[in-house]
């Protein structure tokens, strides 16, 4: 069935070409349907002004406010030689904080004579520091008369709730909810997604009231019964086609891999010289229930940094191989990939030397495939993938090319999923007889919703524990502007650690060569009589180059110093790798290339430079490099940034615990939903709009229930036209291919 024709019109049609085009590119807008779906991100009271004081940096906000006073100021400039450059410099405040609004050139005469002392208005713009202190530039602003004098403006704002909308600078709030008031009638032709069953059982109100409500409300129970009722629709909609998925994925036929009671599996298990910990015995037994079925098993492996995850993997493999078939890893870098093969091989010992001399009795071969390797090592290995010889497989994405053919594939292993289009699994997917295992891994902690959002499609299994002889990283920040006698004193203690013995990292946010230098100067605003906007021109990110040179000229002068970065090649990369891990570099300073399974031990510092243009998962996972072994680990968060900066209450909240789960909860409350959701794979349209995924954990578990049990019911849903049309809403391409990259 199709969509109501009237929410399916073109915004072109009702809005004309020239706003359409402005909400098409900048906010993903196209139709009636798309503009109604478009939520005021919160709402201003007629009586109430906004809060100055908690304006994020670097954001397009609308704020409603009173004017304080307002000066004109005259300079000169390029444009203006003798003095006569204007600069209109209004001050607003909300009875607490204060804002400074800055006008120029032939763009100061109408505010100068509209913004007097004591108007209010609704401003909107970008927050940015200048001489310390914020403003907007250049805002557009909305005069709010109040009184008798202007009741058809009053009115025109719908009542005493003000909507505040998502906006851009090329389209204010006030613009969008004028557009918004044009399209609102069709609302009533909304077609509900939720079935009736449902929305009565919860006390939901329609989708045409929700989206009468929450765009026009006339009471804050207004917005709260909207609220509650398309959030209801978000987590439903989204559940459901995760639950198609999961529902699609058992109807897919699978050979069942059950270990030998002698096999390879149990040679190895008895030569590991330690227990598993209670969570590897936990999680290794669902792997091998799941193994065991005849439809292929969807399973995301989430571990700590350190938990034991690839001993986890390499038990599953290993139980793949027993029964007679192959599995392969795949990692996102050849770094990785070498990393993993050389331990795994260290691992097995005599059980990897399959077919070869002084080979174990149950051994099989373990084959590495990468793009770099030469023409004659990769004959080799496609040889002994394709007749079987090679039981476990490690690579990049090279195994995915046509030419790699498998005997028989029964496991495929993915470390760490986010770096894996939808293609590329698929591709694999396809070099099995019958579809193969699925075992995702990621060291970056999930909570419990957003896997049940982002991986709905996959059962999850969690391995909290450290393996035992593990030791603890101290985690500090180094406040490098308001104190830079700490950061001389980190390189002392990395002087220190290198003198007993052991290593250390340098991470840096940037490589340094001339492909990513940021040199996006301040002159052509000077060049207008603009002021440069303080933070916003803000230096760009240190790089490993600069920085590796310097530190060897140096704080670290004498010290055994190299570099490591994804530019390089990969032989290079991989001897610097060897060198470091064999013990014959002191140092290692490097990009992130480093955050995924480097695996040194003897490593026990690592220092982060601009820690805080890092996100909190990430710096736990670089922490993870580090107290690998027995020594303890010390790792120091270097910033410039503020004290009071958001930016340092993340670094702070990183250095307070080591719970990656904690701190993924913290990352996810300081970013917005839709980076979760994959914003930028599937575009402002399609994320989440009012579902909250850590707030909402209640709602998101009650949906998934809901929608498992509609779609057990009426797996084509047949019977519920209007949900269908959400999905194909919802599921455009895109999308598909996020949920499936997950």
């Amino acid at each position: 069935m199709d969509l109501v024709p009237a929410l399916q019109e073109p915004l072109k049609k009702v809005l004309g070409p020239a706003t359409a085009k402005v909400m098409a590119e900048h906010l993903g807008l196209h139709t009636v349907g798309d503009l109604l779906h478009h939520y005021p991100r919160r709402y201003e009271e007629r009586g109430q002004l906004t809060h100055l004081a908690d304006l994020p940096m670097d954001e397009h906000v609308t704020v409603v406010a009173q004017v304080a006073d307002a000066r004109l100021h005259t300079f000169a400039s390029s444009k203006a030689p003798r003095g006569k450059g204007q600069r209109l410099e209004v001050t607003i405040t909300d009875g607490s904080g204060r804002l400074q609004l800055v006008f120029f050139g032939n763009g100061v005469h109408k505010p100068h004579k509209e913004l007097l002392p004591g108007t209010r208005a609704m401003f909107a713009g970008k927050v940015s520091v200048f001489n310390r202190r914020l403003q907007l530039a250049h805002p557009a602003y909305e005069l709010l008369r109040g009184g008798t004098e202007g009741e058809e403006a009053v009115e025109s704002w719908a009542g005493a709730l003000i909507p505040l909308y998502p906006a851009t600078a090329k389209l204010e709030s006030w613009k969008l909810a004028k557009a918004i008031q044009t399209v609102l009638p069709s609302a009533r032709e909304a077609v509900d997604p939720l079935p009736d069953s449902l929305r009565e059982g919860r006390g939901l109100v329609s989708l045409p009231e929700a989206l009468l409500k929450i765009h026009r409300p006339h009471t804050k129970a207004d917005i709260e019964d909207a609220r509650a009722r398309l959030k209801w629709d978000e987590a439903f909609v989204l559940q459901v086609a995760l639950a198609r998925r999961r529902h699609a994925e058992t109807q897919l036929p699978a050979v069942p891999r059950k270990p030998g009671p002698d096999g390879l599996l149990t040679a190895f298990d008895d030569r590991l010289p330690f227990t598993l910990t209670d969570g590897q015995q936990r999680v290794s037994r669902e792997i091998f229930d799941d193994l065991a079925t005849d439809h292929p098993m969807h399973r995301l492996l989430q571990g700590e940094v350190g938990s034991g995850k690839t001993l986890v993997a390499l038990r599953a493999m290993l139980a793949v191989v027993d029964s007679g078939g192959q599995a392969v890893m795949l990692a996102p870098t050849e770094v990785l990939a070498q990393q993993h093969h050389r331990s795994v091989v260290e691992m097995m010992g005599e059980l990897a030397e399959g077919g070869m001399l002084g080979g174990a009795e149950h051994a099989t071969k373990v084959v590495l495939l990468t793009g770099s390797m030469g023409a004659a090592a990769r004959r080799h290995a496609l040889l002994d993938l394709a007749t079987g010889e090679a039981g476990i497989v490690i690579g990049t994405h090279a195994l995915i090319e046509d030419k790699v053919q498998f005997h028989d594939l029964g496991l495929v292993v993915v470390d760490e999923q986010h770096r894996f289009g939808v293609e590329q699994r698929d591709a694999l997917r396809g070099k099995g007889k019958q579809p193969p295992h699925l075992l995702v891994m990621t060291a970056t902690p999930i909570p419990r919703t957003v896997a049940m959002t982002v991986f709905g499609d996959l059962e999850t299994s969690v391995l909290d524990q450290l393996p035992a002889g593990r030791s603890p990283i101290a985690s500090h920040v180094v406040p490098a502007a308001d104190k830079p006698h700490f950061l001389a004193r980190a390189w002392e203690r990395v002087r220190e650690e290198v003198s007993n013995g052991h290593q250390a990292y340098v991470v840096c946010p940037r490589i340094g060569d001339e492909d990513d230098d940021p040199k996006k100067g301040a002159k052509k605003k000077a060049a207008q009589g603009e002021p440069p906007e303080g933070d916003a021109e803000k230096r760009p990110p240190l790089a490993v180059l600069d920085v590796a040179e310097q530190l060897a000229k140096g704080p670290l002068q004498g010290l055994g110093v190299e570099i490591l970065h994804g530019r390089m090649q990969p032989d290079d990369k991989d001897a610097v790798m060897r060198r470091f891990a064999a013990g014959e570099t002191d140092v290692l300073v490097a990009t992130t290339v480093i955050e995924v399974g480097v695996n040194v031990p003897n490593a026990t510092a690592m220092v982060i430079m601009d820690a805080d243009r890092f996100g909190v998962s990430q710096l736990h996972q670089l922490r993870g490099r580090v107290g690998r072994g027995s020594a303890p680990g010390l790792c120091l968060l270097v910033s410039e940034m503020p004290e009071a900066s958001a930016a340092r209450q993340r670094l702070n909240a990183v250095a307070s615990t080591r719970d990656g789960f904690e701190l993924s909860r913290i990352d996810l409350e300081q970013r917005r939903e839709g980076d979760v959701l994959g914003q930028a794979q599937s575009g402002a349209r399609t994320s989440l709009r009012v579902l909250a995924v850590i707030e909402d954990e209640e709602i998101i578990a009650e949906a998934r229930q809901e929608a498992a049990a509609v779609v057990a019911a009426d797996p084509e849903l047949t019977g519920l036209p209007g949900l269908r049309t959400a999905l194909e809403a919802l599921l455009d391409e895109e999308r598909e291919q996020y949920l499936e990259k997950g």
